[in-house]
This record gives structure tokens, sequence and C-alpha cells, in this order.
């Protein structure tokens, strides 16, 4: 690069020459004083050139006492300072030394990456719906399904596969979703693959209408009266008068496992709650794509044989209706790990035909459901209700049941309890016990206010109230900044910010955001507080600090992620990506920038917004690998940090197919 990365060393030389400069004179008065102008003087001055030598004398032996001062004083400094600090010192240079050395090396790799890949190609059209860690494409998903064969486990090799960098096309004749909260109601049918055999099944939250081009969610329609009434019920059998009071038991964040087409957790939206939707991965018909495409969160998750990435304690209700899970199965290790995620106080709800007192007349059902309420009985669950198919549960809130059980999973050792689990196995022991967020959600701050928390509440996370402050303050500052932005005409010869007498982008023009480095929450935080329409994915990177407890104690949702891996989600499923920080923290020699935002290009949708903040270097080399990506992107200047840049991007909407 043709400027340096760090300037504090400029001005050395300056003052190092200063001192030069002072020296050379003092010589050259004693050559003067010595030697005269090179003429012998008159012998009548021999007492005054004594007095002459007497003074240079003088004047020697008191520079070399001041030399000497100064040398012993610099020499005990140096001695107090190293026997001070001296670790600390050589961990600070160290931590400078090893930041320099990763910057200069990201950046070449960054322009080395463009230098070698002049263009990135389009996928074939069977990559369209392609996702990663699953060993599909549609080419081979319909005939490894055929055979019962396809991959649901998800299996991420280190980095990301060989061969895979291109662009994925979305469908020949796919659309750009409609905004919320239309889009909640209808989508537009060309945009998801399915084919008729996902309607069979004649499940609650799986109900649709299929017309010429749309697919029908709208709330008129039987389908959904039949999720209020459920939600109705569910309330009821909570203790409370109806589900619009959810929130005075403390209820925000809801798990819903196979969550059909997220009926359940749009109705639930409109109730201030959030819902999570998991389901396996699926070739078509698939619930995560589906309830993505209407706007509502979702992400591949399964409970086959690894924990899922979200730290314990962070659910006030985990919900199955006729999920397909067989919780009596492996000592009931799955009902375990709903135990991890939900908060004291919380709710299990689970409804399946096998609850039904016609199915229970069968002995192998009465079997099942006998194991799984003497699971749910050692897990310290109180069963609060029983209606029909529907079960609800309730986790305790007093740690003593744990120790007065004469059945059940053992407490997990200090290797086991890890508060946030990065797909680790599934192990039967009871985990949260030893965390300090163990607080019943009775006594928790309901929504809104819980987004906002307090010294106590921040001191669990290791997190002072005046950086907290700082953070959510910034935020909004840069939010309104961002917003401003959002418009075409940034990317023009003359680009034009919308200023007062022009309207701003609408509150709905975004819904389906991912931040790629959440820390705090605070930009999904700045969102809401300024009125726009969207929920966020807030991302904490496997390597860096942890926050992802914090956020889920604030009210939002998360998840922990590699960057080196894909994400869990299908294609085309985000209206924006943001990354602020996220390349100044990278390990490049994992993988490579160039592989992290081809995946980030996977999951936008066509005309979707990349905002990139962190060190202009790094900046600047990025806007170049954006264009191998054909994005349209426009660096802005950051009048607070002039060390720092702004990436802006638009994916293009490319509408015509390889053949």
């Amino acid at each position: 690069m043709s400027r340096p990365l760090y300037r504090g060393l400029s001005g050395g030389n300056g003052r190092l020459s200063d001192g030069g400069d002072s020296f050379d004179k003092f010589s050259q008065q004693k050559n003067l004083s010595k030697n005269g102008l090179g003429h012998e003087l008159p012998s009548s001055f021999g007492a005054s050139r004594n007095r002459q030598s007497l003074t240079l004398s003088l004047l020697k032996l008191g520079l070399a006492l001041i030399v000497f001062v100064a040398i012993s004083g610099s020499l005990y400094w140096i001695a107090y300072i190293s026997s001070a600090s001296q670790v600390n010192i050589y961990r600070g240079y160290r931590r400078l030394q090893e930041q320099l050395v990763a910057d200069l090396s990201l950046v070449e790799e960054l322009a080395n990456g463009v230098g070698k890949l002049r263009e990135i190609e389009f996928c074939s059209p069977e990559y369209e719906n392609y996702v990663p860690c699953y060993y599909n494409f549609s080419g081979s998903s319909d005939s490894a399904e055929a055979d019962g064969q396809i991959e649901y486990e998800r299996k991420c090799v280190h980095g990301f596969e060989k061969g895979q960098t291109c662009l994925v096309l979305p469908p020949r004749n796919y659309r750009i979703p409609l905004r919320w909260p239309t889009g909640r109601d209808f989508i537009w049918k060309e945009n998801v693959k399915i084919t008729g055999q996902e309607f069979s099944s004649g499940s609650l939250t799986k109900r649709m209408m299929v017309e010429e081009e749309h697919i029908s969610f709208h709330s008129d329609s039987l389908m959904v009266d039949g999720v209020e009434d459920y939600s109705h019920q569910i309330a009821e059998m909570i203790g409370l008068r109806n589900e619009s009071n959810f929130n005075e038991a403390r209820i925000r964040t809801v798990l819903d496992i196979g969550c059909g087409f997220g009926s359940f957790g749009a109705h639930l939206f409109s109730k201030h709650l959030l819902t999570m939707c998991i389901a396996n991965y699926e070739a078509s018909g698939s619930q995560v794509q589906l309830t993505l495409e209407r706007g509502l969160p979702a992400m591949i998750g399964s409970f086959f044989s690894k924990q899922l990435p979200y730290p314990c304690l962070s659910f006030d209700m985990v919900h199955c209706a006729r999920c397909g899970i067989d919780w009596e199965k492996n000592d009931g290790i799955s009902l375990v790990e709903v135990d991890r995620l939900l908060r004291p106080g919380g709710y299990f709800v689970w409804t399946s035909l096998t609850n039904t007192h016609r199915s229970l007349r069968d002995k192998d059902n009465l079997k099942k459901w006998t194991r799984i309420r003497d699971f749910a009985e050692n897990l310290c669950w109180e069963m609060l209700s029983q209606q029909d198919e529907t079960i609800i549960w309730k986790k305790t809130s007093k740690k003593k049941c744990y120790s007065s059980r004469k059945a059940g999973p053992p407490f997990c050792g200090r290797s086991h309890d890890i508060e946030s689990p990065y797909y680790q196995p599934l192990y039967p022991c009871i985990g949260g016990l030893r965390s300090q967020r163990w607080i019943p959600i009775e006594n928790r701050t309901p929504w809104p206010m819980q987004a906002k928390l307090n010294s106590a509440e921040l001191n669990i996370h290791g997190v002072h109230l005046e950086d907290f402050t700082e953070d959510s303050l910034n935020w909004n500052s840069v939010v309104r900044n961002y917003w401003s932005l959002l418009s075409p005409l940034i990317f023009s010869d003359h680009p034009k910010r919308p200023g007062d007498e022009d309207p701003s982008p609408p509150f709905n023009m975004l819904r389906n955001v991912l931040d790629m480095n959440a820390r705090f929450g605070g930009f999904n935080a700045a969102l809401l507080e300024t009125g726009k329409s969207v929920w966020v994915m807030n991302v904490v990177p496997a390597t860096s600090q942890n926050y992802l407890p914090l956020i889920f104690d604030r009210g939002f949702i998360g998840v922990q992620h590699d960057w080196c891996e894909a994400f869990p989600t299908y294609p085309r499923t985000y209206d924006m990506v943001h990354a602020e920080g996220l390349l100044s923290n990278h390990q490049q020699h994992r993988c490579s920038i160039l592989d992290i935002f081809t995946e980030i290009d996977r999951i936008l949708r066509p005309e979707g917004w990349v905002i990139i903040h962190d060190k202009t270097p790094l900046v600047e080399a990025l806007r170049s690998i954006s264009t191998q990506l054909k994005w349209e992107a426009r660096m802005i200047e950051m009048e607070a940090n002039k060390d720092e840049r702004l990436l802006l991007c638009q994916k293009p909407f490319f509408r015509k197919q390889i053949q």
C-alpha cells in the first residue's frame, strides 16, 4: 500500500536532527575557542586565555555531570519500569505487532485475491437452492430423496468446499418479495421450491393456499383463525386471559421446533413475541425457506445429535406442534436439550396426536407417553395442563428441586456445562445451574424495557453501564446515517443524500437483517428504536468474545457462528447484511475473505444491501472484491474517524439464466 497503516513514529527524525545540530554548534564553538579564527593570539592575553581555559574546563565538567545525571536517571527509570510492568509492556508490544502483521497479511490476501480472480462466474442452475454443509443441490437431492439417503445432519468441513466459488442465481421467474406486513401473508410461488407433497400432512402450522402466482397465508382464512384459537388455548392453559397477556408472564423469546410455515410465529409477532423457527434441511417445501420468505426468523437446525448454537437459559418458551421428534428415545436426551435452552420458569408446549385420549388407548402409545412424562418429572418440570393434543410443562425456578430427585440426569460437570456451545454433541446432563443468568422469568423486566439492561444485569456479562450506554447512543446515530444512504442514487457519479425536503426510505424497506458481528446487539436495538419494521439475526463470531447471552437477555435472538463455514440458511433469505469490525478480527489463515463474502452473496436477496464498516486499508481492498461479486459499491469517509471507512453495496437482480 502507498500509505502506512500506522504513523505514530512520524516526526522522530526531526527530534534527532535537532539534537545533532545543537551538538555541532557546541563543537564549533569549542574549536573556535581553541584556534580562534586561525591566527595565533598575543602573549599579553595569556591571563585571559587561562581564564578561558578554566571556564572551558568548568563547562566540560558541568556537561559531564549533566550527562552522568541524565544517564543515571534514565537507567534508574528503565529499571523501575521493567520491574513494575515488564510483562504488560511486552504483551502490549506483541499485541500491536501481531495486529500490524495481521492487517498487512489481510490486505495482501485481499489484493492477491483480486489479482488472481478477475471475475466470479455464476453457478449452474441446479445450485439455485444450494445449502452448503448438507451436500445437496437440485440435481442430486431429488434422486437422493427417492432413495431415502438424503443428508439432514449438518456436516461442515474446515473452511469452504473447494470449487464452489460461484454466484448462486435466483430461479428464472423469481420476483422481489413484497414488503412487510403484506409479505407476511403473501409470497411469490416461484421464489420457493415446493412440489405439492408438503401439504398432505394437514398440520395446523402447515396450512396455506397455493394460487397461480402466489401462496397465501391471509389472516381472513380459516387456517390462521385456527392458529389464533390455538394461541388463545395455550395462554389459558398457562393461566392467562388470552395471548395478549404473554408479555405479562414475561414471555418474549420462543423457539418453535418444526415450525411448519411460520404461522404460529407470525401470530405471536403481533403480540410482541419473537419466535425463532428451526427445522431440518428439506430439499423442497422447506419450512425454514418459506418462513424466511414471509419475513419471519428461521434457520436450519436439528435436535438429532448436536446441541443448538444458542446459549443456555435463553428461551422463555419452546414449542413443538407435530414436530416429528421422538422425545422418549435415547433416554430423553432431546428433552434435556430443551431444558438447557429454557429459562427458569419457562414453558415447554408439546402438541401431538399421541396425547389424545383415543391414541393413549394403544399400549405402545401409552408406554411412550408415560416415559416422556417421567422424563419431564425427573427434569423438575411441572405439568400445568393438558387439553386435547396439547400438554404444557413449566420448568422449575428452584435449584433445590434437582437435589431432591430420586432419578434423572446428573448435573453437568464444568467441561460439559458450556454457556454457549457450538454444535457440541448432546450430553445427558442438566446444565446452566452454575450460570449467574439463572433468573426466573417472573423476575425479569418485561418487554420492551427488557432491551435496556440495568447495571446489575450488565455486571453478569462483565459489561460496564457506561460502555453499554455509549454503545447504544452511538448506534442510534449510526442507524440514522445508514438509513439515509439506502438509495440507488448513492451509486451514481454524483450521489445525492436525501435532505430534509426529500422523503427518507420507507420504514418497511427492509425486513430480514443479519448482523455478522453483533457484539451487544446495539444495531438491532437502534433499528427498533427508530421504528424500522425489521428483525435481526444477531451473529456472534465463534472466534470473538461471546456476548450472545447478553443479546438474548435483551429480548433479541441470535446465533453463534464460525464465518469460515456456511451459514445455516437457504439462498436469498436476507434483505441486508451488516458487518462492523469483522475484517479486523478475521483470522485469514483459516479461510479467505473472498469465500466469506461469496457466502454472503448466496444468502443475500437480489437488490439486497451490504454495509461494511472497518479500517480504511481493509475496506479499500474489499471494495475491489465487491466488484468481482458484481455488486454496486460506494466507499464513504467517516467524519468521526478518518482511519475508518464505510462500504455500502447493493446486489443487482440478475434475471438471465445460464443455459
